[in-house]
């Protein structure tokens, strides 16, 4: 069966009726067109906002506990057709079958958090200093919630925040990247079958609760000028995030950015090197290094850089590149041709900056851009270093002094992600404090992976400052009001205030 026939077929199996249009929907694994659908147009944007804001007027007034119950719906879609759908991301987007499969897993285990979340959207009780009143806080939803989602995470990024803002009694306008368009149309799809099971028990989910915009930046620019999107929810690069944070800061809106990584790790002499070398392995070539947490900078210690460096080309030299639909391949194909070139120029840049690169080819005949992962040992922090390159290149440095690798590791303009692997709990504890990782997350002996479902996933720095999922993650999809109430018969004015009136 071809590619194209195969994605068809699964997305008939998931309930999808393609438009049929002119915006081509292509596989990286062999460059072929799989579909050519129907776009948005930007009349059709303003049209679903103006209907998403209604229903989150209506969709507000629900319990948070019948909210969650749509959400868990949504949930059993989703592990019914988990293997539909992460096959159709493997062919979409080019990952490995197993990764394909393990995004939707995790929205499958953001779903289960978030109806959890749904019977602890709670405020305070806070003392007042006035006698017979009582202050307390409330959050109340927020509004329509715009949803702008790469490549890379094609569905998982959409569920982290359609679960929780309909938790939370808050409608959504997703955005896909038009390289993911049909993955997003069948993980839609499953929350509209969920709706519909909802709507068949008895339960209310009014018209335009959830919506997908298929097309071009100009959808995307809709969600960011629209004041009936309140919040806007974006992932992808740093030059996005430039526009869209300040376009929304200007109609003071919120914006939840998470925009890139550029990671490091640092190992120590202490370390478990096994342990190590497959953290290194994994968090570096994994998706074709295409995920926001990828590893791209290593600091090794001088005293274990000459041993660890043979074992780690050797690792690298070993993994088998190409169709990620086969079975033992670990490294599928780049997103498209230009993120090959992309690639290539980083190498010639790292080579002119007196780098040593081991790897990066190009690996040709298999239809799609394809490269072998690339080893690069450097000088310094310099170069190509600071930049990220969505592609599998791992920059390798030297390093003596602790203190000074933490320096250089905060140097870089990107906040996500950092690791260290260590057995010394002084330095796993330093690298954890306010003096070390400068990142949204550290992790010790593992490599910056994201924060997985409980903990909030987002960055610091250029990485934009959002936290998306996570257990206190709910409270940027609502908003919070302050109220005090006066249960006695008189009027007590506060600090101290005398205002007699007769």
């Amino acid at each position: 069966m071809s590619l194209k026939s195969e994605a068809l077929s699964l997305l008939k199996t998931m309930g999808v009726t393609l438009r049929p249009g002119k915006m081509p929907a292509l596989s990286p694994i062999t460059g072929e067109t799989l579909a050519e659908i129907a776009e948005h147009s930007a009349a059709d944007a303003a049209n679903t906002i103006a209907t998403a804001h209604q229903a989150y007027r209506e969709w507000r007034t629900t319990p948070p506990p019948q909210r969650g119950e749509l959400v868990r719906l949504l949930g059993e879609e989703l592990r019914t057709h988990k293997a539909a759908l992460g096959k159709l991301v493997s062919i979409e987007v080019g990952k490995v079958t197993s990764e394909g499969a393990g995004e939707v897993q995790e929205m499958i285990d953001i779903c289960d958090f978030a109806v959890g979340l749904s019977r602890q959207l709670y405020g305070l009780t806070i003392a007042s200093e006035r006698p017979s009143h009582r202050m307390m806080e409330t959050w109340h939803p927020l509004g329509v919630v715009g949803v702008i989602s790469a490549f890379n995470f094609p569905v998982a990024v959409w569920s982290w925040n359609t679960a929780l803002a309909l938790v939370c009694g808050n409608a959504v306008i997703w955005k896909p990247s038009e390289k993911a368009s049909l993955s997003a149309l069948a993980a839609h799809a499953l929350l509209d079958r969920a709706i519909q099971r909802f709507t068949d028990a008895g339960g209310h989910a009014p018209k335009g609760l959830s919506s997908i915009l298929i097309g071009g930046r100009e959808l995307g620019e809709a969600l960011v000028d629209s004041p009936r999107v309140p919040l806007v929810s974006a992932t992808g690069s740093t030059r996005m995030g430039r526009e869209v944070g300040p376009k929304v800061a200007g109609r003071f809106g919120r914006s939840l950015l998470e925009l890139g990584g550029n990671n490091a790790a640092i190992v120590t002499p202490s370390a478990d090197l096994d342990l190590t070398l497959r953290g290194v392995a994994f968090s570096a070539m994994g998706t074709a290094g295409q995920r926001c947490t990828t590893l791209r900078r290593l600091f090794l210690h001088d005293s274990i850089y000459d041993a660890f460096m043979p074992r780690l080309r050797a690792a690298y030299s070993s993994v088998k590149v190409g169709n990620p639909l086969e079975q033992g391949v670990l490294i599928g194909p780049l997103i498209d041709q230009g993120a090959a070139e992309n690639m290539a120029r980083a190498l010639d840049q790292a080579r002119a900056a007196g780098g040593k690169v081991h790897g990066g080819e190009p690996v040709t005949g298999l239809g799609g851009a394809y490269a072998h992962p690339a080893l690069v040992e450097m000088p310094s922090q310099c170069g190509p270093v600071a930049h990220e390159t969505f592609a599998p290149i791992l920059y390798v440095m030297r390093y003596k002094d602790f203190a000074e690798v933490l320096e250089t590791h905060n140097e870089v303009p990107q906040g996500l992600s950092s690791s260290i692997f260590t057995n010394d709990l002084r330095e796993a504890e330093r690298f954890l404090s306010a003096a070390g990782s400068d990142c949204g997350i550290a992790n010790v002996n593992i490599g910056p992976s994201g924060a997985e479902i409980g903990g909030a996933f987002g960055g610091e720095k250029e990485t934009g400052g959002g936290r998306e999922s996570g257990s206190d993650a709910w409270k940027a999809y609502m908003r919070r009001a302050t109220n005090t109430i006066n249960y006695g018969t008189s009027l007590p004015l506060a600090q101290g205030v005398t205002f007699d009136i007769g």
